[in-house]
């Protein structure tokens, strides 16, 4: 197979973004439990904002309409998923997961094939989600929920490109070619498509910067959190495979951190991940 295949696939996705409706699988499973969660009359916001967003495409929809015109008459921007949920009403996160579970449904068949890597990838940004959260809150001195839904959808560009591959069995049975096109493009690719959904700015250049590599000699900001948070989540987590992908250099994190402050990061990251697979009934 050449890179032609993979050509199609991008410029399906630059017509895609240009147009007014994306949608595309992600977890089908939790965004029914977000619904079925909105049918008890004693659910907090707290609750709801855990299981919203733990759904990165519905939690981008939720925050793209919390900063619109109608609903921020004065302009003043959020970016984590329960300020959204408070701005927007309970109703609006129901109209909300209704019609992404029904893309979801709808179009699930097409990832099939991606079982595995989804797995590795769901576990991969459990785990940057948390890590972004404890640093936000340890190091950087930012908004911890913001810090989180940023880890959760860091690597949306991935689900994406998936799903329009998925159109292409010569280049979903290519597993060198797909996987060269997973790692080469989901940062700039969920960059896009962020843009697209109408993410805050903070957001967008942390997605963007998420896989370049460079030093930095504290977490003083969103992008910082994340960045770090992602190589901390590549040591024991990675979704990329090992055979098919060389290691991905984490020795920045020896540099900035020592090795019990290290540590003690990803121990509260763990309580995190945790919390959240409780919250998600697994």
């Amino acid at each position: 197979m050449t890179n032609a295949v993979t050509f199609k696939v991008l410029e399906d996705i630059a017509r895609d973004l240009s147009g007014s409706e994306i949608t595309f699988p992600t977890f089908l499973d939790i965004t029914f439990q977000v619904r079925s969660a909105l049918k008890d009359p004693n659910l907090s916001i707290e609750q709801l904002a855990k299981l919203v967003g733990a759904e990165p495409l519905m939690s981008a929809k939720i925050i793209r309409m919390a900063n619109s015109v109608a609903l921020n008459p004065s302009g003043r921007e959020i970016a984590d998923v329960k300020s959204a949920i408070v701005r927007v009403g309970m109703e609006a996160v129901r109209t909300v997961s209704f019609a992404v579970a029904m893309e979801q449904l709808l179009k699930s068949k097409q990832m099939q094939p991606f079982e595995g890597i989804s797995q590795r990838l769901w576990e991969h940004t459990s785990h940057v989600a948390a890590l972004c959260r404890v640093l936000a809150r340890k190091l950087a001195r930012i908004n911890g929920d913001e810090a989180m839904f940023t880890g959760l959808v860091h690597d949306l560009g991935v689900f994406y490109l998936m799903s329009r591959a998925a159109n292409f069995p010569e280049l979903v049975n290519d597993k060198v070619e797909l996987h060269g096109l997973l790692v080469g493009w989901h940062d700039n690719i969920g960059h896009a498509l962020l843009s697209a959904l109408g993410s805050p700015e903070p957001v967008l250049e942390a997605v963007r910067d998420h896989e370049t590599d460079r030093e930095i000699e504290s977490v003083g900001n969103l992008s910082d959190v994340l960045y770090v948070a992602n190589k901390i989540a590549n040591r024991t987590s990675c979704w990329r495979d090992p055979e098919l992908d060389g290691a991905v250099d984490t020795s920045m994190l020896d540099t900035l951190f020592d090795a019990e402050t290290l540590a003690e990061i990803v121990e509260e990251s763990e309580e995190e991940v945790q919390s959240l697979k409780v919250a998600l009934g697994g």
